[in-house]
This record gives structure tokens, sequence and C-alpha cells, in this order.
């Protein structure tokens, strides 16, 4: 009987997390922000990216208390088909590598979208808190690739566009709702959180919760400066 390959986590480069998320990942794309990112190879072989960062809400933060440098978001999980190790097993190794890095960092928040046909398995598997599903947010989708962005990014790029384009049919405005997982990284903030725990939702169409091979959320626009190693949009290094 063949062993099991070994595995390793180990931070990665722009390129590399940028062809695990095209490859791999339903977005197909690696957000546009600064980021952390935390490689997985099996036996040596690159088998995908876990991604961190500040999240697409600027009040991620604001209901728990904490500042904005004190929260941030799994913003990907992309793993490559046929990969070994449990998804859930990579995420819990890199969350404790993040916590070690970044000091100052007590809570992590992920999402997983229903739309998807996730539930959120890989959090269920390592404990992280349910809290429910999120309060509908508004995503413009752009008709010519179904490609869909973020109401308060896309209002960002030009004064009135959204209101333009979508009077001419090229966009159309989409509300969505997600599940919402959190992980606190400490006793204290353990305590405050728990209380929000709700039951697990199962697999839709199942009375297991199963875990997805690839799962994970969009990104966010701003950059967390408790993460410890960033990078800007051109995949440039810098420390916090």
């Amino acid at each position: 009987m063949s062993s099991r390959p070994e595995l390793r986590l180990d931070w990665c480069s722009h390129e590399a997390a940028k062809y695990a998320c095209e490859k791999w990942h339903y977005s197909r794309c690696i957000p546009k922000s600064k980021l952390v990112r935390v490689g997985i190879w099996e036996s040596g072989v690159f088998a995908g990216v876990i991604i961190f960062g500040s999240g697409a809400c600027p009040q991620i933060a604001d209901p728990y208390g904490l500042s904005q440098t004190a929260v941030a978001e799994l913003v990907r999980v992309a793993l490559k088909p046929g990969h070994t190790h449990e998804t859930t097993k990579c995420v819990s190794v890199a969350v404790r590598l993040l916590k070690k890095k970044s000091a100052g960092l007590r809570l992590l928040v992920s999402y997983a979208d229903p739309e998807q046909g996730h539930h959120g398995g890989i959090y269920q598997g390592g404990n992280w808190i349910y809290s429910g599903l999120t309060s509908p947010t508004e995503w413009f989708e752009l008709c010519s690739t179904g490609e869909r962005i973020h109401s308060h990014v896309y209002r960002r790029g030009q004064p009135g566009r959204a209101t333009r384009d979508k009077a001419a049919g090229v966009i159309r405005s989409v509300k969505l709702v997600k599940h919402k997982y959190l992980m606190p990284l400490d006793d204290d903030m353990r305590r405050k959180i728990e209380p929000l725990r709700k039951p697990y939702p199962k697999r839709a169409g199942s009375a297991g919760s199963g875990t997805p091979p690839i799962q994970g959320g969009r990104g966010g626009a701003t950059p967390t400066p408790a993460l410890s190693s960033q990078e800007d949009a051109n995949g440039k290094t810098r420390t916090a």
C-alpha cells in the first residue's frame, strides 16, 4: 500500500496563488487587494493555496467590538482536484501559520456560498463557529461575462456608472446571502463569540455535511495591517 503524500504548507508567491485561483477556484480570479498567501504542497508538488485578506465589508470588525486590524477574512481556498489531504486540515494548518505570523489578529471570518452548493463543511470540520446567514448584499452582474462585482467596489469606479450601465442593460443587480463562519484566535475572543454559535447547516439535498474540495469567498479591497505578510495588486510583498 502506498503511503500518503507528505503535506507541507508555507508562504507562496503571488504567481502561484494566482495560478491556483484561476485553475481551481470557482471565481477563476485572485482578489485585487493586499493578501497573505499560504501555499500547499503534497510530496513537493504544488496542490493549491489558502488566502487571507481584509474582506469586502469595511465594517467586518464592528459586530465584535474589534478594530479593523484585528479581523481578517479567509478569502480563497483553492485546491486542485484529487488532492489527498483533507481541506479542513489544510485550513487548520494555514490558520496556525497566520496566527503565529500576525500579532494582534484575533478573529477570522469566512463565508460559504449556497449558490455554489457550499454549506461550509470545511469550517464545520475545524470547529469554526457558525453565526447564520448574512444579510442580503448587492452585487452587480455583468451581462456579457456573468462576472459579479460587489456594489461598493463597482460604484467606486466612476460616479454614476452603475446607474447608467443598469439603465442600458449592461448589468443587473443581484442580492446574495452567504453562510458566515467565525474562528476566534484566542480564548477571550472564543468566550465572546461562542454565544453566537448556531446549528451547522447541512449540504443542500443531503442529510450529511460533506466537504467540497474547493471553496472560498470573494476578496476585499482594503489591506489589513495586522496581517504580517502582505502584497499589493501587482504581487509585490511588504511587511506590516
